[in-house]
């Protein structure tokens, strides 16, 4: 019987951790995931040949990002979630929410900045292409939040609550093409907010604040509304596998509660990263303030103690 979507047959024994975790590799993101860990290490070592740091826990926290995008598209998860709706929920919810964090915080387009070649005058190499990338219009539409909360929202709504889901579901490039938007939108959605690589929209702490809390209730009420439906809303998921022994409206239920439940995970953990940003970005001016005064005298200490004194004078 065929339910996976992929032309294979998937007559899979009940879920369980063990047999979820079994190693089941999808060529595409098992390259793709290489390549990048290899991008990634090539950088760092080039960094360290010339003599320069590269701070230990970015580079754990990219491998540790990259690690969890192919835990979840390499294993037998991956098999599961084309016939369990709750299991491919947990791969959705770690593709475009939890790995995009971790691979942020190790600042792959900083890296990129300081380990490629610089190309000779009057010519355009890697590094050149990647900042002409960053400073143009394009890369300011998409950065921004009026562009990047409506795409949040919409990868959910537009998408399990349309035809569109079950059309991606039918063919293994439709898969693994709908697997790479969640893994896109959640970067651009969170790459401004997080604020660790170079951006073109960079706003204050208190926006990017504002920005991540303004899309997560919209994942909260798409998980209710599976919750709280007496239906299967999903084609795809409607009639799962005898094998399986699961009843889809439960399924589905399932499905709702760990969409409802992840959407405080990844607000937890920027919320802790703003505020260490936050936190550093204050002790840095306070420190080159600290250096001013050293090179000054304290002048605008001595400016201010002069105005007091005039207003002090004129009020003889």
């Amino acid at each position: 019987m065929d339910h996976s979507g992929h032309g294979t047959t998937m007559d899979l024994p009940p879920f369980t951790l063990g047999r979820g975790l079994g190693w089941s590799a999808d060529p595409f993101f098992l390259i793709g995931c290489l390549v990048a860990l290899a991008l990634y290490g090539w950088g760092v070592a080039r960094l360290v040949r010339r003599g320069d740091g590269w701070p230990v826990g970015r580079t754990v926290a990219f491998t540790v990002g990259v690690l969890s995008v192919l835990l979840m598209t390499c294993t037998k998860l991956n098999d599961y979630g084309m016939v369990m709706f709750s299991v491919h929920m947990v791969q959705h919810m770690v593709i475009s929410m939890l790995a995009p964090i971790i691979l942020l915080l190790g600042a792959p387009i900083t890296l990129a900045l300081r380990a490629l070649p610089v190309a000779g005058r009057g010519r355009k190499g890697p590094r050149e292409l990647l900042l002409m990338l960053l400073h143009s219009w394009y890369m300011r539409i998409i950065t921004h939040p009026a562009f990047t909360i409506p795409l949040f929202i919409a990868s959910l709504y537009a998408l399990y609550f349309t035809p569109v889901f079950d059309f991606l579901m039918g063919s293994k490039p439709g898969h693994i093409a709908m697997m790479v938007h969640f893994l896109m939108v959640g970067l651009v959605f969170f790459w401004p907010i997080m604020g660790v690589d170079p951006g073109p929209h960079r706003p204050g702490y208190v926006m990017r604040m504002l920005e991540l809390f303004a899309g997560m209730p919209f994942h909260a009420f798409f998980g209710i509304a599976l919750m709280m439906a007496s239906t299967p809303m999903i084609g795809t998921y409607a009639n799962p596998p005898a094998s399986l022994g699961i009843d889809a409206l439960s399924d589905q239920t399932a499905a709702g509660g760990i969409a409802w439940a992840f959407s405080e995970i990844p607000s937890v953990l920027v919320l802790i990263a703003l505020l260490f940003q936050w936190q550093r970005s204050e002790a840095r001016q306070a420190r080159r303030k600290d250096r001013a005064a050293d090179r000054d005298g304290d002048k605008e200490l001595e400016e201010y103690n002069a105005y007091l004194a005039s207003l002090s004078a004129r009020g003889r």
